[in-house]
């Protein structure tokens, strides 16, 4: 697992995304800007302060699909077949499903397979990147860190967007913003920010408790989890976990599912009959994908399930969800 950068890592802020791009674009910025919310996360590509692609973490597909089959009118090399080979290489393959960008991953082999020329490629990508950003504009809250690098940087760029002139695209009084209006809301998942307290009053500090037998992996999980914010604890015997989670009230709990003497399922269903630990994220770290163990997970009241390996964003995605509810 790679450990993204995070040294000037950010926990729930009031966020302002015009000055964000603006700023990027005036210093020139290359990199790939990471924003999460408690709702969804940005991945947002620049090179030299231009825009080169913009996408959703999660469920970029459904989108590029969709705009595939828009394509597909004036394109006639984009028909079923096409989707057919698309889906099994880049969704359905397990030996890619740890690839990051595969979305844009999957533009790419279009070009060097020939059902799109660059051209093409650069319209495709420039709607895609307009979409995902103008949901982005509507965020308040959440937290944000540019990375230097990304797997895009050693993939073709097939066009550089102006972000000034989408900004002002954007606050355009004569733009139709009702076309798009579903796009925003439904094409993805629902952007509007859940309620939280003030930002003063708002915990600045939690404490993750970590309760796995493999060393390895909580030194993962630590190194992935910013001091500044979190207090990790570690565990390594479920059964001692129990009353060391009673003493510290952990502000969620990272559990493995298997674990000798107790495992994960029965650890969070006798959690659960503790009144006070009825409500507190439990989720289930494994690499148990079946459908019988994630319907143990619920049976038990888990929170959440987070599928060994994973990456940071994967991690601090669930955690943020789950701190956010």
């Amino acid at each position: 697992m790679q450990t993204l950068p995070i040294g000037r890592y950010r926990f729930f802020q009031q966020l302002q995304p015009l000055l964000i791009l603006n700023k990027l674009a005036s210093t020139s910025a290359t990199g790939c800007l990471q924003v999460f919310s408690a709702s969804a996360s940005w991945l947002i590509y620049l090179e030299k302060g231009k825009l080169v692609y913009a996408s959703y973490a999660d469920g970029m597909f459904d989108i590029l699909y969709r705009k595939l089959q828009k394509l597909s009118q004036s394109v006639p090399t984009l028909n079923r077949e096409t989707y057919t080979r698309l889906k099994a290489i880049f969704e359905t393959g397990i030996e890619h499903q740890a690839i990051p960008n595969r979305d844009y991953l999957a533009i790419c082999w279009l070009v060097n397979q020939k059902y799109l020329n660059s051209d093409q490629a650069a319209t495709l990508i420039e709607e895609l990147t307009v979409e995902v950003l103008e949901s982005f504009l509507l965020l308040q809250e959440g937290c944000y860190e540019l990375a230097s690098t990304s797997l895009i940087d050693k993939m073709p760029k097939y066009c550089r967007l102006d972000i000034q002139k989408l900004i002002e695209q954007f606050q355009s009084p004569n733009k139709n913003h009702s076309t798009n209006q579903n796009h925003k809301h439904n094409s993805h998942t629902n952007y509007k920010q859940k309620s939280r307290p003030s930002q003063k009053n708002q915990k600045l500090r939690y404490t993750i408790m970590c309760i796995d037998d493999s060393p390895s992996m909580l030194h993962a999980i630590k190194s992935f989890l910013d001091e500044n914010f979190f207090d990790v604890v570690q565990v390594n015997d479920s059964v001692k976990a129990l009353m060391q989670t009673i003493r510290v009230k952990p502000d969620l709990i990272l559990l493995d599912i298997g674990m000798p003497n107790l495992n994960g399922h029965e650890f969070c269903s006798l959690l659960r009959r503790h009144s006070y630990f009825r409500n507190t994220p439990v989720i289930m770290v494994t690499a148990r994908t079946s459908l019988i163990d994630k319907a143990k997970a619920k049976i038990a009241r888990a929170s959440g399930y987070l599928t060994k390996p994973f990456t940071q964003v994967e991690l601090l995605k669930i955690i943020f969800q789950n701190l956010e509810v």
